[in-house]
């Protein structure tokens, strides 16, 4: 049980409301970018995190974990979380949407498809920012 209370704690509140305001702006972004200048999926999927990565390392580097390390490798377990977060998400929602979405257009299969990748994503990224990439040593 303590295990438990430990990861549903204030941190993960924090966290969420971190990724709120990284939500909106990335998930923004990449919206825009597919829909508004038709950039294909990846490219508009990896916007999205590109952009929010930037507020989200600081957001819950300096606010939610109050991780004081002046360390270049917390820069690079974050950038590698990240990019293994984003990889497995998207990698596997785009088949999971494409094969249950298959008699709808493209385009509401992308939407759905990234949208789905963004869940499955924050999920991860939670677990892996507070347990390995800001965990205090």
């Amino acid at each position: 049980m303590n295990k438990l209370k430990q990861f549903f704690d204030i941190t993960m509140l924090k966290f969420i409301l971190v990724g709120i305001v990284n939500t909106a702006v990335g998930m923004g972004v990449m919206f825009l970018f597919y829909n508004l200048f038709h950039f294909n999926y990846w490219i508009s999927s990896a916007s999205n995190y590109i952009v929010g990565s930037i507020v989200s390392y600081f957001l819950n580097k300096y606010f939610t974990f109050q991780n004081k390390s002046k360390d270049a490798k917390v820069i690079v377990k974050f950038i590698i979380n990240i990019t293994v977060c984003y990889l497995v998400a998207y990698g596997v929602a785009k088949p999971v949407v494409v094969y249950l979405f298959s008699s709808f257009s493209q385009s509401v299969q992308d939407n759905a498809a990234m949208l789905a990748g963004s869940i499955f994503f924050v999920g991860l990224n939670y677990i892996g920012q507070r347990f390995w990439a800001f965990k205090q040593d």
